[in-house]
């Protein structure tokens, strides 16, 4: 916070990094409330979500004629944050191509329109958040590193909630409080064995993840306790710890093949987890073909629509 607060009041371009759902885009909403452009607009851009086209033409608006479908021309959301300030969520997933465009609105703070001949200029804040190591990007040649040093001037890393177990109650006395407002309840609180269990999980999916654990238990709560049936089952599935300890006599009675089963759906469940739900960025992560991850969700009856609690 201490950063954030210096950062806020510059123009400096900041590069936020971090585990998905650590709270990316809330450092990134905090340093523009906290900025002089804070009556203008916050524009958001999901890059990893749009083609290179759409993308482009996204940012930077078209003339008409410029593509098929270009009836009339369009703003681009560059020019929407004039004044204000753009938000690049994960810029590590944004093609070389486009990489060079961004680069050169960065330095000379003007742009293009697809089709155009026009130079727009404007006052734009960047800030930018990634869960990759974009070092490592540069060095595999995916990320150029011209931009990668016009993006990093400050750097804010934020660590995954295992390694802040410190905040955990916090957090959780603060959705409780949201969500029974939601809700309209009132009273709930979390009862010793299941505070215990919250806070001896590991939370792949970070703060995210646990805000949906709490939102669950308000929605499902019967009682003013919150207790350890209302969790959602992968708090349980074998620690979150991993394999440490693990022996053949806790399975006894389980033939290999379940006990496989049983690990490589708590394996998908955390990756699930720690993707927000998103089986295109699991299959990616695990380097397989998402009608493979499909299958294996098919097979082990992972309620995805329920996020694994059906």
């Amino acid at each position: 916070m201490d950063v954030i607060t210096q950062v806020a009041v510059s123009r400096a371009t900041v590069l936020i990094s971090g585990e998905s759902g650590t709270g990316k885009e809330l450092v990134a909403k905090t340093i523009h409330a906290m900025s002089p452009r804070a009556d203008h607009a916050f524009v958001p851009v999901n890059t990893g979500s749009m083609p290179v086209d759409l993308l482009e033409s996204t940012l930077f608006g078209h003339v008409k004629g410029a593509f098929t479908s270009a009836i009339a021309t369009k703003r681009g959301l560059f020019e929407v944050a004039d004044q204000g300030t753009i938000f690049f969520d994960e810029i590590g997933t944004v093609g070389v191509e486009t990489q060079a465009k961004l680069l050169r609105v960065i330095q000379e703070r003007e742009f293009m329109r697809l089709g155009g001949t026009e130079t727009i200029k404007v006052d734009v804040r960047i800030l930018a958040a990634t869960n990759a190591d974009l070092r490592k990007s540069v060095l595999a040649g995916h990320f150029r590193e011209d931009l990668y040093y016009r993006l990093n001037v400050i750097n804010i890393s934020l660590p995954p909630l295992r390694e802040r177990k410190e905040d955990i109650p916090h957090l959780v006395e603060h959705f409780l409080k949201k969500f029974e407002e939601e809700n309209a309840r009132s009273g709930l609180q979390f009862a010793p064995a299941a505070m215990k269990a919250i806070m001896d999980y590991d939370w792949p999916g970070n703060v995210r993840e646990l805000e949906n654990a709490v939102e669950r238990a308000v929605v499902l709560a019967s009682d003013s306790s919150l207790g350890l049936d209302i969790l959602p089952e992968q708090l349980f599935q074998d620690g979150s710890h991993g394999a440490q300890g693990e022996s053949a006599q806790q399975f006894e009675g389980r033939s290999l093949f379940e006990i496989m089963e049983a690990k490589e759906r708590k394996v998908i469940l955390d990756m699930l987890a720690r993707t927000n739900w998103s089986q295109t960025d699991a299959a990616e992560r695990f380097k397989i073909p998402l009608s493979t991850l499909n299958q294996k969700i098919k097979r082990l009856q992972i309620d995805v629509k329920h996020r694994g609690e059906g």
